[in-house]
């Protein structure tokens, strides 16, 4: 599953140049062109990471890291500042507004690249690494095998991608809708209920040992995957 970067530039051909090289790099790519809207993506759909320029209409890029840190659902979603602004207290004030990284401009697509690579595995180790583990469940990606303690646990393809997803993701609630469009791929034709189903076949398998349920239920809310909270494998 490719990390979803959102970038938010109201430069056009920018924006084209960033999600190109990004494209070409492995990531997915999201595009806002001001403020408001880079907060209505937000709310749609959660990146793996941000790229805000300073210089943006509505709301300007360091009100918006301002409003991104206010929200709980949004405070750990690594952010990197993209700026003319040089002067080093410009700097300090994008980083203790709560950036994770601060580019300035000129700069090249290979530095920004290389500069978000960086972001994603100090904040988001599970990039970085081809064994995905939580507790005793552990996913090798480059064999695409899954074991719970020392049994192998079968899974289809979709149960595969939803595991990697929650384990990409840990103690990280999603709704249906979100899963339906990380995993699913916001295919049409496909159902919300469809999830719930998903997620009871890939507990089955998950805990056909009889191990601990590491998958919670959020009433109305939707599934992560939480040890401390865990609902029952019925739930």
């Amino acid at each position: 599953m490719k990390p979803l970067i959102l970038i938010v530039e109201d430069e056009a051909a920018l924006q084209k140049l960033l999600a190109y090289n990004l494209e070409a790099a492995g990531f997915e790519v999201a595009q806002a062109f001001d403020g408001e809207e880079a907060l209505t993506l937000l709310a749609e759909r959660m990146p793996d990471l941000v790229v805000i320029d300073w210089m943006i209409p509505q709301l300007s890029g360091i009100e918006l890291l301002r409003r991104i840190r206010r929200r709980p659902e949004l405070a750990h979603l690594p952010v990197v500042m993209l700026t003319a602004r040089s002067e080093e207290p410009d700097r300090l004030r994008g980083l203790e507004t709560g950036a994770d990284d601060y580019v300035t401009k000129p700069f090249s697509p290979a530095e920004l690249i290389a500069r978000i690579r960086a972001v994603l595995r100090r904040v988001r180790p599970a990039f970085a690494d081809q064994i995905l583990q939580f507790q005793d469940l552990r996913m090798d990606l480059a064999a695409h095998r899954v074991f719970r303690g020392m049994r192998e646990v079968h899974l289809s393809p979709t149960e595969f991608r939803l595991l990697r997803h929650f384990l990409e993701n840990p103690g990280r609630v999603f709704s249906r809708a979100q899963l339906l469009d990380r995993v699913w791929g916001g295919e049409l034709d496909i159902e919300l209920r469809t999830v719930d189903a998903t997620i009871r076949r890939l507990r089955r398998a998950l805990n056909s040992g009889g191990e601990q349920d590491l998958l919670r239920t959020v009433r109305a809310e939707g599934y992560a995957l939480d040890l401390k909270f865990a609902s029952s494998p019925s739930g």
